[in-house]
């Protein structure tokens, strides 16, 4: 019903603009065509001025208006989103002056130069020093742009700090896995058909690795330090999904076969933004690369947090190594040792008394 209301819409406004037209004509053969299109291109002039007048009003209103709207709240949760701000502002700068100047050039000059008796154009074949204006000044703009541009380009793909966390991200329809090292900070190695979810290996682990006897995986939620940088290891299962992070002006691509990296510095935790933004607030991980019917629902959230609640949370889970051979988990093992030792314990409580109560029946015997 709604796609056939629109296509009547359609209809309506092309009638209605065919309409216009062949009224126009009627108007041009009564009037006289040569006074009818001068009138025509008096009435188009001044609309034209008014329509600078009016759109440059509109483009402030609505900078003005969007101004915090236009990027995720506002500033950015990441040392390299600032830079893109800064890019980005630098740019707006910049193509907005040549906007104005240009626009306004241009409506005006249609004003201004509209077809008059009075008046007769003037034909420029050539001149050096227009196409020298209009040649270098957009090349050096551009240049700067460029320059900026490649200076921040290569503080964002630059290598990562030694001290960087690791998490390895790992999309696929539709949903996030994350693996998180242990203490020895080594992801175990992992090989694509070793994933088996049935038999606790979501992620492929090759558990003959030590390296991954200590490491963590859990999906949908990704945890991160404040004020620590953090590398992403990215990946996908199936498709080709992307790793897009919002508030940090982040975004890398998830290829099947082919790990891709990014790393960045969180500048606030969790519940500083939720704070500034309110409680409903969500760092969120969303896949910003059409993957299939279930794109729009493929979310993750972040949890950013102190070094002291990220240890807390990781000591709260269970390696993924213990979750597929329980047997080898320490923490069974104590207490099936504890567990003998009780059973050992009352075991022996329940011979001593038993050899007491004989003893005293003994006796009793002895003494009758």
């Amino acid at each position: 019903m709604q796609n056939l209301f629109i296509a009547a819409i359609l209809m309506l406004g092309f009638l209605i603009t065919f309409q216009i037209a062949k009224a126009s004509e009627y108007v041009a053969v009564l009037r006289g065509e040569e006074k009818s299109r001068k009138q025509t291109n008096k009435i188009n002039g001044f609309m034209l001025l008014a329509f600078l007048i009016l759109g440059l009003i509109g483009v402030y209103y609505c900078n003005t208006r969007l101004e915090g709207k236009m990027l995720a709240f506002g500033s950015s949760a990441s040392d390299h989103g600032l830079l893109v701000d800064k890019m980005m502002k630098y740019t707006l700068w910049i193509t907005g002056f040549v906007f104005i100047i240009t626009q306004v050039l241009l409506f005006w000059y249609s004003f201004k130069y509209q077809e008059s008796d009075k008046r007769k154009a003037y034909y420029l074949v050539h001149n050096n020093q227009l196409e020298l204006i209009w040649t270098v000044i957009p090349a050096i703009a551009l240049s700067v742009l460029v320059g900026f541009g490649l200076f921040y380009w290569y503080k964002i793909t630059g290598d990562a700090p030694k001290n960087a966390m690791l998490v390895e991200v790992t999309g696929k329809q539709f949903g996030w896995e994350f693996r998180y090292p242990g203490s020895d900070g080594i992801l175990g190695k992992k090989y694509f058909k070793k994933i088996d979810a049935a038999n606790n290996n979501p992620a492929g682990q090759i558990w003959e690795d030590p390296a991954n006897h200590d490491d963590v995986f859990v999906e949908q939620e990704m945890h991160l330090v404040v004020n620590k940088p953090v590398k992403l290891i990215i990946g996908s299962k199936d498709v080709i999904h992307d790793v897009g992070l919002a508030h940090f002006r982040m975004k890398m691509d998830a290829v099947p076969g082919t790990p891709t990296t990014m790393w960045f510095t969180p500048l606030f935790t969790t519940k500083q933004m939720q704070e500034k933004n309110g409680p409903q607030f969500v760092y969120e991980l969303s896949c910003d690369q059409m993957c299939g019917k279930g794109h729009t629902g493929m979310r993750g959230t972040i949890i950013v947090e102190s070094q002291e609640e990220f240890d807390g949370w990781m000591a709260s889970k269970k390696p993924q190594y213990y979750t597929a051979f329980p047997w080898n988990d320490p923490a069974m093992l104590k207490k099936d040792t504890v567990k003998q030792a009780t059973n050992t314990s009352v075991t022996a409580t329940g011979t001593q008394l038993k050899a007491r109560q004989t003893e005293s029946s003994v006796q009793a015997k002895s003494q009758n």
